[in-house]
């Protein structure tokens, strides 16, 4: 009598182990297989590798006294403010807006070049907006620009002064503002 007892529980037992080992093992099986790969995260920015710290390469550029300790969303054109670079300050503007609460913790840049924007326009449409020339910043921000990328797109700058991201001139400004508030979100600092 006590054999039957004895079977039972073993196929409880196995029948326990199946149910907890049994979709482990299948994972397992269609990961290695193959058939479940994750895909991982997609970046709508390029990450700028090796980080650059600004303050180091470029010490005394006005860029730092505009940031004090906020996170930057810099666009650089060197060419006079046209439709296409009135076009990218409105991105930039809604960009920061997007971020709703978390705003606050990022500061719009426009960095020109020889010809200085149109301060009426800028008064009207981009409250808030801090322009500046810094001729060897916008120079080490052309290099740092992935080559495959276009020109006149969007820098992200953290609090530290690092150049983290760069965002093409065409970006969705939604897919923008995800990867910006990724890092705010992951950032103890600014």
């Amino acid at each position: 009598m006590t054999e039957p007892k004895t079977t039972r529980g073993r196929l409880v037992f196995l029948l326990l182990a199946a149910v907890f080992l049994g979709p482990l093992a299948l994972a397992a099986w269609m990961y290695y297989a193959g058939q479940l790969q994750p895909e991982g995260r997609t970046n709508h920015g390029v990450l700028l590798e090796p980080i650059i710290n600004l303050p180091d390469t470029v010490a005394d550029s006005p860029l730092y006294t505009a940031g004090d300790g906020q996170w930057i969303l810099l666009y650089a054109n060197d060419a006079p403010c046209d439709e296409g670079c009135r076009n990218a300050l409105y991105t930039l503007r809604q960009s920061r807006l997007m971020l709703g609460r978390e705003m606050d913790r990022l500061i719009r840049v426009f960095l020109h070049g020889e010809t200085p924007p149109d301060t009426l326009f800028l008064a009207d449409e981009h409250e808030g907006l801090v322009t500046l020339r810094d001729d060897v910043l916008q120079d080490l921000l052309s290099t740092r620009r992935p080559a495959d990328l276009a020109a006149g797109g969007y820098y992200l700058v953290d609090p530290l002064g690092n150049l983290v991201m760069y965002f093409r001139p065409d970006i969705n400004p939604s897919a923008m503002v995800e990867d910006i508030k990724h890092l705010l979100e992951f950032s103890r600092i600014g």
